[in-house]
């Protein structure tokens, strides 16, 4: 196994919990970038004499160890936080709006194993940092030179829990129809991988008059399998599905953000197919633009332009993506991990309101989940990694894939994606944000055109190395 060093990126900042300076998230270096977030906060608002933070966390074991050193090292700032202690990352961000606070942090590492942990940065939006905003606060944090109180000016730290308005927010938004979903009387089987999902979507479920069977329930951090939503992550909860007689299975990750579905058939929806559903509703309602990751199915291009909208891509990342969807004033956008964005509810991905709109659309369209699945084109994605232990190599990695396959249309806002547009494939080779590794995602029309792209890919990147 490589030893992972810290992962600064557009995603947070991201390590291993254990070891040494240098080799992990230490609680030195939590301290740090916590402090350099309160003095981020301070430079940009320098008119306040008060600054609020909200702070939220997953139930990984490291997360009330994390929790109490960032919120102490906040207070030590002079910042008066709101402590949401175990809670979503939607939750988190939408709480930052309901405090009207001066930004946020999230502890999460989302879909890595146990092992890791992260602080995800958020502005007085409920949004995440820009890249350039992220680079500011790593420049602060590496001078060390912090700015703490004095005992009477040590910030206040308030216990609150923002769920139950989350949910309300959810029920209450327009194009979620409660009535239609209590009528359809759905049964679904959860399965929260042992983290916060456990505590929020089982309200959700109650709340919309459905029936929720829930595996791997308990909010411990000690992950019943690998955390990230992928079919073969979820065998257990494919089973359970067909055991139980249900009409959809549900599958989220540690923080809530991605959400994976189960046909009732025991099959999985595909997580790229989450967004394109969730659009498919959204643009049946009304019409506006669409936006995804390049890295994520083209069926959402086709179901927006049968709608007569238009489809737009942007690099791998929520806030890319959120920023383009800002920009060209779209009405549902995402990420194909499973990561639905519906901007007139907030700028975040969010596996509460992505669930709900999608029971809606089932119950409107009296569909079981593989009838509806059959509606949408149908592509296929083979996703693959490379773990790189020198990451100082991928660029030039990168420039010899680029000119062997240069006579074909080159995208390069993220990584380089390859289109082949006589075949209606295409194959994206891209540096992790999160990850020491190269991501290698090809999609085509049949699994197995998919997986031979990216074999041939893969091929191409261990010759070069």
């Amino acid at each position: 196994m490589i030893v992972m060093t810290l992962i600064k990126s557009i995603s947070g900042i991201r390590g291993t919990i254990g070891g040494n300076v240098g080799n992990a998230l230490t609680p030195i270096d939590i301290v740090k970038f916590s402090a350099a977030y309160a003095m981020q906060l301070k430079k940009k608002f320098p008119e306040k004499k008060s600054y609020k933070v909200v702070v939220g966390r997953d139930a990984r074991i490291s997360g009330e160890m994390l929790n109490s050193i960032v919120c102490g090292t906040l207070s030590a700032c002079g910042i008066n936080v709101v402590n949401c202690g175990l809670t979503s990352t939607p939750t988190t961000e939408m709480a930052v709006t309901f405090e009207k606070a001066d930004g946020g942090l999230i502890l999460t590492a989302s879909h890595n194993p146990k092992q890791w942990n992260a602080l995800k940065l958020l502005n007085e939006k409920g949004e995440f940092f820009s890249a350039k905003e992220g680079n500011d606060l790593l420049m602060v944090a590496e001078k060390s030179e912090f700015d703490f109180s004095d005992i009477d000016k040590i910030g206040t730290i308030t216990k609150k829990d923002y769920t139950q308005q989350h949910i309300d927010a959810v029920v209450n938004y327009p194009l979620v129809d409660v009535e239609a979903i209590y009528s359809a009387g759905f049964t679904v089987v959860l399965d929260p991988v042992n983290s916060v999902g456990g505590i929020v979507m089982p309200k959700l479920f109650d709340a919309l008059g459905v029936n929720c069977v829930v595996i791997n329930g308990e909010p411990n951090g000690h992950f019943a399998h690998n955390p990230e939503p992928l079919p073969e992550n979820l065998i257990e909860l494919c089973s359970r599905v067909r055991a139980e007689g249900a009409n959809l299975g549900v599958s989220v990750d540690p923080d809530v953000d991605r959400l994976a579905l189960i046909c009732e058939t025991g099959d999985p929806f595909g997580e790229e197919y989450t967004l394109v559903s969730v659009a498919d509703y959204i643009l049946s309602n009304k019409k506006g633009a669409t936006v995804s990751n390049i890295s994520s199915s083209r069926a959402l291009k086709d179901v927006t332009e049968s709608y007569g909208c238009e489809y737009f891509t942007a690099a791998v990342g929520e806030v890319n993506v959120t920023t383009k969807m800002q920009n060209v004033g779209a009405v549902i956008g995402g990420e194909g991990n499973g990561g639905v964005i519906v901007p007139d509810f907030h700028y975040g991905r969010d596996a509460l309101i992505g669930v709900a709109l999608f029971l809606t659309n089932m119950a409107h369209k009296k569909v079981t989940a593989s009838e509806l699945r059959k509606t949408y084109p149908d592509y296929h994605i083979s996703k693959n990694r490379i773990e790189i232990s020198d990451m100082s190599k991928t660029d030039a990695i990168l420039e010899k894939i680029k000119e062997k396959y240069s006579s074909e249309r080159l995208t390069t806002i993220d990584g380089i994606r390859i289109d082949f547009e006589k075949e209606q494939k295409w194959v994206v080779i891209r540096k992790s944000n999160t990850e020491s590794i190269l991501r290698i995602y090809a999609e085509a029309p049949t699994a197995s055109s998919a997986e031979k792209l990216a074999f041939d890919i893969i091929n191409d990147i261990k010759r070069i190395m």
